[in-house]
């Protein structure tokens, strides 16, 4: 049987992520600390901060994937119209990456791709926190295990 202290606890583990908008790495300081001071306690809020945990480090994974492929386009529409590379020994040889390429449009893709799984994650995390409350146990969609 659950008590209130156990659910408020597992929620408060899934709402401590919000601290990311106050202290630097937040989103995984505040999960942790309520996990690791609780989690030998209640199974419920062991297997919550799990849960909150691993879904912060795949968020954080696919976030390194989406701006790893997406800087790259942006850097090039950065330094629209300039001569990358103008070699005064060859006269007629430049590279000018001035002109719109396909290549931009995925980039921008990419980027509103990243601004839609923001407030789908944000959407996630009021989800699982109301999950928490109501003494339910919550699974993450796309989340990679990494704490079992």
């Amino acid at each position: 049987m659950l008590d209130n202290h156990q659910k408020n606890l597992a929620t408060f583990i899934h709402l401590s992520t919000f601290s990311r908008f106050i202290i630097p790495f937040g989103n995984f300081i505040g999960p942790i600390v309520l996990w690791a001071a609780n989690k030998d306690k209640s199974e419920f809020v062991d297997q919550h901060g799990k849960q909150a945990i691993n879904f912060q480090i795949s968020v954080l994974l696919y976030a390194i994937i989406i701006g790893t492929l997406s800087v790259p386009f942006f850097i090039f529409k950065l330094f629209n119209g300039l001569d990358v590379i103008d070699f005064n020994g060859f006269h007629d040889f430049h590279i000018n990456v001035g002109e719109p390429s396909p290549l931009l449009y995925i980039g921008g893709g990419l980027g509103v791709l990243a601004i839609i799984a923001f407030i789908i994650e944000l959407a996630l995390i009021v989800k699982a926190s109301l999950s928490a409350r109501d003494g339910k146990l919550y699974h993450y969609p796309l989340t990679i295990n990494f704490l079992k």
